[in-house]
This record gives C-alpha cells, structure tokens and sequence, in this order.
C-alpha cells in the first residue's frame, strides 16, 4: 500500500492548482479516472478571464487571482491575451442593464456604455437592430487553459507530485486516523483526501459514506462555425446576450457559439444535444448579419454547481481529513489560481491569505448542510 500526505481525487483545473501550492509542503498523489488529466469541464471551457462574471464569491476570487494571471512565473508561458467583452440587449432589457452595471459597481469593475454605431464598430457582423445598447468590459480576456493547467503540473511534478490517469476510485474509507482509497489496480493510504471530482463530487462523498452536499452537474453545449471573414472576426470580444441566452467568441480562426443552457444532467461524458445545437444557431443568427451555414464542432462540458451557486472548499466535520473542493460552476478556470491558494492553506492548517477576498465561512462545506 502507497503511502501519502494527501491524494487528490480529480485531474482538472482544480485538482492541479490544489496540488501546485500543496507540493511544497506534503507528499501528493493525484488520481484521474479518465485516460488524461483535464478531460471533462476543464477542456471544454469557454476560457474566458471574466472579472465581472459569477456571483460576489466568484468575483471576488476571479479579481484575487488576476496577478497570477496577468504575471504568471516564468515556466508557465502566457495565460492572458486581449480579448473584451460585450454584453447587448434590447431596449426592453433595460433591467438586465442595470444589474450587469450594479454588479460591476460592486466589484470596482468598470463598464463602458456603447450605442449601437459602436457596437457595430467593434462587431461589423452585429445585425443592424440586434441590440439596442452594449456594455464594453476591456478587462475581459482569452485565458490559455492548456498553458495554465500544465504549468501548475509540471511544476507540482518538480515538487514530488505524483499524477495517475486510468484511475476511477472503487472504495474510499477511513482506516484508523488515515484514509483507504482502492482503485482497479492499488491501494492508497492517505492523511487528506482532497474531493475534486467535478461532476462526481457527491459520488465520491457516497463511497466515504458521507452525505451530498446535493451538487448538480449542468449540461452546456457549445459549437464551432465560420464567420464571413475570419480576419475581421478573430478581433471581435466575446458578444453576450443581456440574459445570457447566448454568446459567441472568436476561437482560433472561428467562432465558438454556446446556447449557455442549463439542463440539469448525471454525471457522465457529456455529448451536445442536435436540439440545443439548432437554437443556437437561430438564436445567434437573429444577432449576425450572416447565417451559419456550417456547424464544423459541437461538443458539451459540464458545469456543477452547489445550492446557493456558489465553490465549496472546506473540510468536512463529519469526517476529518475528508476535503470538499468543487461546485465550481462554469469558473473553475478564471478563479482557479486564488481557491487552489485558498484550499492549500486550509489543508495545511493556516488561514487563509485575506488578499483572495474570501473567508473559510463563504466555502465551507457545512454552510450547504
């Protein structure tokens, strides 16, 4: 049987930036059911750096971790790149307006009101009518998830971290003051286990005979296609419906589209619906000047999220040593840097740093009880 300090069960975006600042103090071993790390939510993200999206918890920690972002160390290579975003609505949206503007003021964020002439400046392809005001976030930008997800690991491996894909835990239960975790093919005693599981989050809880938390994983689909002229397009920002009904952005030389549903799901290897993938398409139309002629990609992640909407990282009071980290929602990436920070002082037993803008009670896991 292995012996480790903590085992993290979860090879994603938040796994990996637990396990980046938690390799210098413990001996870690991360598990992944799946054939490679980042298969399900975190490789499909929209991958947006978006300091106004999400609730006060979510904008707090998406602010706390921009310097991270903005001035990554040296081996990670750039995770930023200019992008903005634009929020567009009707003249009957009015009151979409006022709260996009509300939640900037409240997070002393700044939005730049556009009329239609500027918005069609910025996006020629916008329909004329499509939109009878615009909010412009320069802020906004594209995030490298690939670039971000392997520099917390390679520099997590340089520190003893040890990663195991192909690894789904069968059982998980408590032997004497340390955790017992089997998978297919070995045996794990640990003093933490760390419960980044994403979707199956409460599954895992299940195997330790612990109660959910009732955490639901949502399905998103999102899509690729061609704009008119893609050199144009590829300077667009991300253009979001006020009522967040849609959005599209450009990704390499197209441009990714998304219903941004919510359709509550199991947890599982997500597959887009053709359903959702058709209103999409009519939705976005009724914004561009264009049809979508060709859908080349149509994938699903999913997004899950805790009762109140709002991360869970904290540990659990029924079982010590047993650590929630997920409900993470459609953020993991943005706010990745500053709850991995948050979740490694917790486990090593310090408070944690009052620069990421959160404290133990707002991601407890006993606040969800």
């Amino acid at each position: 049987m292995e012996s480790v300090d903590v085992c993290i069960i979860g090879g994603g975006m938040a796994g990996a930036s637990i396990a980046y600042h938690l390799t210098a103090h413990a001996s870690v071993l991360m598990l992944e059911r799946e054939p490679h790390v980042g298969y399900h939510s975190t490789g499909r993200s929209a991958a947006l750096y978006h300091p106004q999206y999400g609730s006060t918890v979510i904008r707090a920690l998406t602010i706390a971790s921009g310097p991270f972002y903005h001035a990554p160390p040296a081996d990670f290579g750039t995770i930023l790149s200019p992008r903005g975003s634009l929020v567009i609505g009707r003249a009957d949206q009015e009151s979409a307006r006022q709260k996009h503007e509300g939640m900037a003021k409240a997070s002393a964020q700044k939005l730049t009101r556009m009329s239609p002439a500027e918005m069609t400046a910025l996006v020629p392809e916008l329909k004329p009518g499509a939109a009878a005001w615009g909010l412009y976030d320069d802020q906004a930008m594209d995030m490298d998830v690939e670039v971000l997800l392997q520099g917390y690991l390679r520099s997590a491996r340089r520190n003893g971290l040890r990663v195991q894909t192909g690894q789904p835990v069968e059982a998980l239960g408590r032997d004497g003051a340390r955790w017992r975790i089997r998978t297919p093919t070995q045996e794990i005693s640990a003093r933490v286990v760390v419960n980044a599981a994403g979707a199956w989050a409460d599954e895992i809880a299940a195997l330790a005979g612990i109660a959910p938390l009732k955490l639901v994983p949502y399905r998103r689909t999102a899509f690729t296609f061609d704009a008119p002229n893609s050199a144009t397009a590829a300077r667009w920002p991300m253009v979001i419906d006020a009522e967040e009904q849609f959005y599209f952005k450009p990704d390499a030389s197209r441009i990714l589209g998304s219903l941004s549903e919510e359709a509550a799901s199991v947890a599982c290897d997500a597959q887009p619906e053709d359903l959702d993938v058709a209103i999409a398409v009519d939705r976005l139309e009724s914004a561009l000047n264009f049809p979508i002629k060709r859908v080349i990609r149509a994938w699903a992640g999913l997004r899950t999220f805790g009762p109140d909407r709002n991360p869970v990282s904290g540990f659990e009071d029924s079982a010590p040593g047993f650590y929630w980290h997920g409900a993470i929602g459609g953020y993991g990436i943005q706010t990745a840097a500053a709850l991995g920070a948050f979740a490694a002082a917790v486990i090593t037993g310090h408070e944690p740093p009052a620069a990421l803008g959160v404290r133990l009670a707002d991601l407890a896991a006993k606040r969800l009880r």
